[in-house]
């Protein structure tokens, strides 16, 4: 359970630092704090949210935007980063990319590359589908177990 004062802790360092959002798992019970970015929060509406928030059962927030987003990812296939590096979309810069958005791919094509150490690891798609996401841009880096390809299974 939370003490009065630890929440009143953890509004005034969501408001401070402007993030979106803040969830913490302590002693069994779950809390979730919503920020609002560039809204100064005095520390007398600080306590009175902190009040609010200790008197009524904590429940999941989800958004109708969420929502839709979980439903549209449900039964896709993620691709990820077998090791930490840099993602490269084509074998070259001058390289057309391995795959785009829309392209049918089969079990073991090639998708991309990840470099790491000077060594070019080709990443092989696991399953036959089509591609519906590119998540890393390239030239970025990525680390062990980042998604990188969204694939819809044939």
């Amino acid at each position: 359970m939370f003490k009065f004062d630890e929440i009143c802790e953890l509004i005034k360092l969501v408001a401070s630092t402007g993030v979106a959002a803040l969830e913490v798992e302590h002693g069994g019970s779950k809390l979730r704090i919503d920020g609002v970015p560039q809204v100064v929060v005095s520390e007398a509406s600080a306590t009175a949210a902190a009040a609010a928030a200790a008197n009524r059962p904590v429940t999941p927030a989800v958004s109708a935007e969420a929502a839709a987003a979980a439903a549209a990812e449900e039964g896709l296939h993620w691709v990820t980063s077998p090791i930490v590096g840099t993602f490269y979309r084509a074998p070259n810069p001058d390289a057309e990319p391995y795959v785009k958005v829309g392209d049918v791919v089969r079990e073991g094509q090639t998708l991309c590359i990840v470099e790491a150490m000077k060594l070019m690891n080709e990443i092989e798609c696991d399953v036959a589908g089509m591609v519906v996401k590119v998540l890393p841009d390239n030239a970025q880096p990525v680390e062990y177990g980042e998604r990188l390809f969204a694939v819809r299974p044939a």
